[in-house]
């Protein structure tokens, strides 16, 4: 899953990123509001963590743009107790859910995974294909019932196409997606992991990964 972080505050930043590393988040990072908003705007999110305090934009101001631009990725707003007050303000505007600082971290995790598990369309924590089975929370990929060791990017890409299991996506929509900002689009990387599924996934002979010539790619029990 792909997360974006809005905190101005480095001494939050630096654990939360290990954190959500740790959990196979894939994360961009906003040091002030303006940043965060144009990250927003222009890249596919799963899910948003956002102070409310910060500079050039506010918390408030960032949920009330979005909001009005129809952007619906579900955002978990950060606030000081100082603040608390504009909780119902925060939640009528848009904001989907609130934790007040200092925040337990294992608590922010679990409300992360709480928000994913409620989007417009519901989705399972476990998706399959086929005798393929990935489990979202256990970190967990399955085929015939026998383990299959991924990589943290294996696990996240393999996690992308099965969420659009049937449809091509646009190497442009898999690097937005699953790697961060800082990827390289002119590299070979996502070649380079769709060829290390292949081989992983593809034992049998059984083809599941599809290349579409100009396309993109797709997973599918049939081309």
């Amino acid at each position: 899953m792909r997360l974006l972080l809005i905190e101005d505050d480095k001494n939050i930043i630096r654990p939360l990123s290990l954190a959500l590393k740790a959990e196979n988040y894939v994360i961009d990072i906003a040091y002030d509001g303006e940043r965060g908003y144009s990250l927003a705007r222009t890249n596919d999110y799963d899910l948003m963590i956002l102070d409310y305090n910060l500079p050039k934009l506010n918390g408030r101001e960032i949920i009330e743009k979005i909001r009005a631009e129809r952007i619906n990725i579900p955002i978990i707003m950060l606030t000081v107790r100082s603040e608390i007050n504009d909780k119902i303000d925060l939640l009528t505007l848009g904001a989907d859910d609130y934790l007040v600082k200092p925040f337990v971290l294992s608590e922010l995790l679990a409300r992360l995974k709480a928000l994913s598990r409620r989007p417009k369309t519901w989705q399972s924590r476990i998706l399959k294909l086929g005798s393929l089975k990935l489990d979202l929370d256990k970190f967990l990929l399955t085929k015939d019932e026998h383990r299959i060791i991924l990589s943290s990017k294996e696990f996240s890409l393999l996690e992308y196409l099965l969420k659009n299991k049937g449809h091509i996506m646009s190497r442009q929509e898999i690097m937005e997606h699953v790697w961060d900002e800082n990827a390289d689009p002119f590299s070979n990387t996502i070649e380079v992991h769709i060829r290390n599924l292949r081989k992983k996934l593809e034992m049998d002979g059984k083809k599941i990964i599809f290349t579409v010539s100009n396309r993109g790619y797709k997973i599918d029990e049939k081309k």
